[in-house]
């Protein structure tokens, strides 16, 4: 029988999936080149990471934004924006010569460059970013006719291009930077896991620890988007990751949609503030504040703790007060048989936690972790056919190698593996099995690295702006002058603008832009310098759950079957801890083991904080033993807002009626048992 030919329209598509194919290995493979040999210098590396970003999105998005078919002119101003990135290696010396004075060449280049990075982003992020991003643009140029104190001195054409353009404090600036090493390199490693299984791991784990308990569907839904974070970093794709299993089980067991589409977007969300990736913002918080990476990671590990803690809480009494019960034992998978079978999964992630918490930088950590994930994939695909000597023995040589990586050579040492791994791939079975999963891996790491990117050579129009005109030491006086009659106005305020700005951008531009602006103002008002970037960070994190936008909401809305409002509503109910914890930590840096005040205050503040957050989750639902009534939901809120309240007496209020309440409800509910009995 003789096949029809492919039609002209699906000979275009298959070509233009090829393009997309190899423009994404590319990218990949070059940004794994330059963080392993550093063969360019850093301007040149961001320039070149810009124009593969650009390249991409009009690949992938045509001009009414959302992915598709897009149009051949479209597409040739992509490779147009790429060619234009290779200006800046070309003429890398004569820039540097000229630096300040531009050409008309220059000129060209800049206006062109900033203007295709304004359209990307619209296309993949619609308009919200933009627009905040050309009213900075716009004061930069125009910003000399304001009155009074919002006004600056002028500033022409050719400065603002060059500023924006060339220098490295606008779309080549420090979030691009961040882009360009950490960022894509922790994306592509997550990647490699997912590609390797590392999703299946977590889910049927969370299945089996949790499942069968109170409300299991719901646990499984925080236990594994929480694991899942902790390697992607990112909220609105675990929604639709893990969302797409977790939602119709909570569903099938009783949960009603708005409630099972906000544990899942508050487990998710929760993601960006668990080390060790914390949704990359970490990395750009270490370079922002020159604070090394570690630090950064031990600031946040207990209020993420704190924060998993109130949804599994909330979790657990909203199954209490609706009766609702776990998947039967038997339905569970065996949460050891699961780490059996994909244990050498755990081990890149533990090597990288390891090497960031010893010192190394986050680059080499990410190579290492890299490059081991690869290994043990390829061994144990070979192990499959293998008994479980060979396996062990394939264990032990690959630890063996990144031991020696680790400790001798370095990057070159992990290259030289990956290399020799390479030559395998091309007489074994396994191998080419690994090469698939590789080849995967570099694709979905380039495409989901492409939004991120591209928000951070965008919100660089906001910092080049803001260092050019001096408009955030304007902005972050107006907070200093409230924070001398009161921090807590000051810190309203900063949070006010964390939730707006975030309202349809994502949280790694709206943390930029905050800690820019307002994070150096709290600084100033006396709070500590992590402390600070930690409190627009989170807020930032938060406007994702905060109606009327809510980003992970809308997101989770078509899983569930409700609309993204009552999401987002009940959402924040759960996340109350992302709302308390922050103003905590400012008032007790403890909590974020900061201060001088030892390992007694920091253990005094987070028991004062759990029982804050379990206080409030059974104010909001109304369930603890048994129903509560409205006295003791009353009391129960109040005395958590006391331990909030960093005031003399307030802690001795809150512990009081605490233990008035939590006593009351017991007696309560034991004699309401034994009178049924």
């Amino acid at each position: 029988m003789i096949q029809a030919a492919d039609s002209p329209a699906v000979d275009a598509g298959k070509r233009m999936l090829r393009v997309v194919f190899f423009s994404a290995i590319l990218f990949s493979v070059f940004q794994l080149v330059s963080s392993a040999f550093s063969p360019l210098s850093s301007t040149v590396v961001r320039a070149l990471h810009v124009g593969f970003l650009l390249l991409l999105t009009f690949l992938l998005y045509p001009v009414r934004g959302g992915q598709g078919p897009t149009s051949i002119i479209t597409k040739l101003v992509g490779f147009g924006a790429l060619a234009l990135a290779t200006y800046h290696w070309i003429y890398e010396a004569d820039l540097v010569a000229r630096a300040g004075e531009l050409t008309d060449a220059d000129m060209a280049v800049g206006i062109v460059t900033i203007a295709l990075v304004f359209e990307a982003a619209r296309r993949v992020m619609g308009p919200a970013l933009p627009l905040i991003c050309l009213a900075f643009l716009g004061y930069a140029l125009f910003g000399e006719h304001l009155p009074g104190a919002l006004g600056h001195r002028g500033y022409g054409l050719d400065q603002v291009v060059g500023q924006l353009a060339f220098g490295t404090e606008g779309i080549y600036g420090t979030p691009t930077y961040v882009s360009s090493s950490y960022i894509f390199l922790f994306i592509l490693f997550g990647a490699f896991l997912e590609q390797a299984g590392m999703i299946t791991l977590f889910t049927d784990f969370a299945l089996g620890t949790v499942g069968h308990t109170k409300g299991g569907p719901a646990k499984v839904s925080v236990v594994s988007s929480g694991l899942m974070g902790t390697i992607n970093g990112s909220g609105v794709a675990n929604v639709v990751t893990t969302g797409q299993f977790t939602i119709p089980l909570m569903k099938k067991f009783g949960y009603k949609p708005a409630f099972a589409g906000a544990v899942e977007a508050t487990s998710s969300m929760g993601g960006q503030i668990m080390p060790p990736v914390m949704g990359a913002v970490a990395f750009i918080m270490a370079e922002t504040i020159n604070v090394p990476y570690v630090e950064i990671a031990k600031a946040a590990a207990i209020p993420a703790l704190l924060y998993f803690f109130t949804v599994f809480w909330m979790v657990h009494l909203e199954a209490g007060r609706a009766g609702l019960k776990g998947l039967p034992k038997e339905e569970c998978p065996d949460p050891w048989v699961a780490v059996r079978q994909r244990w050498y999964l755990l081990l890149p992630l533990i090597g990288l936690v390891y090497l960031l918490f010893a010192g190394f930088t986050p680059m080499f950590a990410g190579m290492v972790g890299l490059a081991l994930t690869v290994v043990l994939i390829f061994g144990a695909s070979l192990a499959r056919r293998l008994n479980g000597t060979s396996l062990r023995l394939i264990f032990w040589i690959a630890l063996g190698l990144a031991c020696s990586a680790f400790a001798k050579v370095g990057i070159i040492s992990v290259v030289v593996v990956v290399a020799a791994l390479a030559v395998l791939l091309a007489v074994r079975r396994e191998g080419r099995d690994t090469l698939k999963v590789a080849v995967t891996a570099l694709v979905e790491g380039a495409l989901h690295a492409m939004p991120v990117g591209v928000a951070c050579a965008l919100v660089g129009v906001i910092i080049g702006s803001l260092t050019l005109t001096g408009g955030a030491t304007t902005f972050a006086g107006y907070i200093i002058q409230i924070g001398a009659s009161s921090l807590f106005l000051s810190l309203v305020l900063t949070m006010l603008t964390c939730l707006v700005l975030g309202m349809g951008i994502p949280t790694i531009p709206n943390y930029i832009i905050t800690s820019s602006i307002a994070a150096p103002a709290l600084l100033e008002l006396g709070v500590p310098l992590i402390v600070s970037h930690m409190f627009v960070f989170y807020f930032g994190i938060m406007a994702d759950l905060t109606p009327p936008v809510a980003l992970a909401a809308f997101a989770a809305a078509p899983i569930a079957k409700e609309t993204g409002l009552k999401i987002g509503m009940k959402a924040v109910q759960i996340a109350i801890a992302g709302f308390i914890v922050p103003y905590m930590a400012v008032y007790a840096p403890e909590l974020m083991l900061q201060g001088d005040k030892g390992l007694d205050a920091t253990v005094y503040v987070v028991f004062k904080a759990l029982l804050a957050v379990t206080l409030w989750g059974i104010a909001v639902v109304g369930y603890f033993r048994s129903p509560m009534n409205v006295i003791e939901r009353v009391l129960a809120f109040v005395a958590a807002s006391c331990l909030v309240v960093a005031m003399p007496i307030t802690d001795e209020i809150g512990f009081g009626l605490a233990a008035v309440v939590l006593g009351w409800h017991i007696w309560r509910s034991r004699s309401a048992q034994a009178l049924t009995v």
